[in-house]
């Protein structure tokens, strides 16, 4: 997903995709482990869309003066 489509989100629903990707993360580092994990690039781009996600989280933050949205 792009930064683009993540700053369209509403606060919540940027909030929510943020818990579904850091559960998606878990699930891949786990199929990872135990190996039946067949595209290991999924985590990769699973982790890679959790930074951006953060990102934009931590840009509205700064720009709004208040805590982050966790």
């Amino acid at each position: 997903m792009k930064a683009s489509e993540l700053r369209d989100f509403e606060d919540h629903e940027l909030t929510t995709r943020v818990a579904e990707l850091r559960r998606e993360i878990f699930g891949l580092r786990f199929s990872n482990a135990t190996g039946e994990l067949d595209d290991t690039a999924a985590l990769s781009r699973a982790k890679r869309d959790l930074a951006r996600a953060l990102t934009v989280v931590r840009e509205r933050t700064a720009a709004t003066g208040g805590n982050p949205a966790r």
